[in-house]
């Protein structure tokens, strides 16, 4: 099965449009709160639902080591054991290997490392990893194992990153097989190097998915070569389908990768920095550590919708933050999470009515690109 997409405007290369799924639509450009170990950090699923998210992601490194993912299928599955039922992409646990562990062996079979939690081993194949999204977790948008090599990397290495991405991602798509009601995405890799990515796309196509990131980004490359790699990549992928920008990112990069073509997004970043005493906001980021904040009465936005962002003064928030309650943390990663969804329906009404370039200006000039 593969979920409907249908791509009701463009505006240049940004499109908007919904992706359809059994458990509900999924409207484009798409932001996913990230769910690390079951949990959008510091909120409740209905808090989050109320920032007008459509869809979640899971971990599928930190699920599968706790609770394990055989226990999350003993208990329903994880959209009943996090009490979500909108749809939910599960990524493929490579990112986390690559990053969190000590890794012991990478092989044409199958990634061996050792748990951050507490030291035991475990293999990570292209037929696990399926395994654990698919029919443990019992996620809606399943993604392939792949290699995600760190920045800088030379081209022999992202090469070699890449076919084996492109292996592995045959592999998944086998053990994956045909579903009812869950798909499948490829992952497109290639470092830096447009001639890689090319060819990752290529082989990706000839497997066939039903959808395609961007992988190997936002790994440290910095927003201007980010920008540089996406001026090509999304339109190396096919038209018709979803592409996910996999890891990003600050709301500047959203904006700049829809402008080139981008549908879907996650990232921990507003709630990261909900836990760190910042917000953002139309115009940048605020840290309401700052001293100024603490006699200001006036709310992050009076305009939204959220009571995390009208509700309480910058200097109720600047108390929180300085006392270390734990509602502070709670409240701005709340904040963030719902600026981050306006963000997204604001460049999908910007799109639908034929302004996406004076958006992306407008949004640029008020947004610094390092904050």
């Amino acid at each position: 099965m593969t979920f409907p997409f249908e791509i009701s405007a463009t505006d240049g290369a940004a499109r908007t449009g919904v992706l359809k799924t059994p458990r509900g639509d999924i409207r484009t450009p798409a932001f996913m709160p990230v769910g690390t170990a079951g949990t959008v950090k510091a909120l409740t699923v209905d808090q989050v639902a109320q920032t007008g998210a459509d869809i979640l992601l899971g971990n599928t490194y930190h699920l599968m080591l706790r609770p394990t993912a055989e226990r999350v299928k003993r208990l329903g599955g994880l959209h009943k054991f996090m009490r979500w039922d909108r749809p939910i992409l599960t990524d493929s646990g490579g990112f986390q290997v690559m990053s969190l562990s000590n890794i012991n062996k990478v092989t044409e079979e199958a990634v061996t490392f050792a748990s951050h939690i507490d030291g035991s081993r475990h293999v990570l194949s292209p037929e696990r990893s399926m395994e654990i999204q698919a029919d443990l977790l019992g996620s809606d948008i399943v993604m392939q194992l792949d290699e995600c090599v760190s920045w800088p990397a030379e081209e022999p290495r992202a090469r070699a990153a890449m076919e084996l991405s492109a292996r592995w991602g045959q592999r998944s798509k086998a053990a994956f097989g045909t579903r009812d009601a869950q798909v499948l995405f490829g992952i497109q890799q290639g470092s830096t190097f447009e001639a890689l990515r090319r060819e990752s796309s290529e082989r990706l196509i000839e497997t066939g998915f039903d959808g395609y990131a961007l992988g190997g980004l936002a790994v440290g490359e910095g927003h201007q070569a980010m920008c540089e790699v996406l001026d090509f990549a999304p339109g190396l992928l096919p038209a018709d389908r979803p592409r996910y920008l996999m890891g990003v990112g600050k709301p500047i990069d959203l904006v700049e990768a829809v402008a080139r073509g981008v549908d879907m997004f996650d990232c921990v970043l507003p709630t990261r920095s909900g836990r760190h005493g910042q917000a953002w906001t139309w115009d940048g980021p605020v840290n309401l550590k700052n001293a100024r904040f603490a006699e200001d009465d006036e709310p992050l936005d009076g305009a939204s919708a959220c009571p995390a962002s009208s509700h309480y003064s910058k200097a109720y928030l600047h108390h929180l933050v300085k006392a270390e309650e734990i509602l502070g943390q709670v409240l701005l990663s709340w904040h963030n999470i719902a600026f981050f969804q306006a963000l997204m329906g604001e460049m999908r009404a910007a799109i639908a009515e034929g302004r996406m370039e004076a958006f992306r200006k407008t949004f640029a000039a008020r947004q610094p690109v390092k904050a």
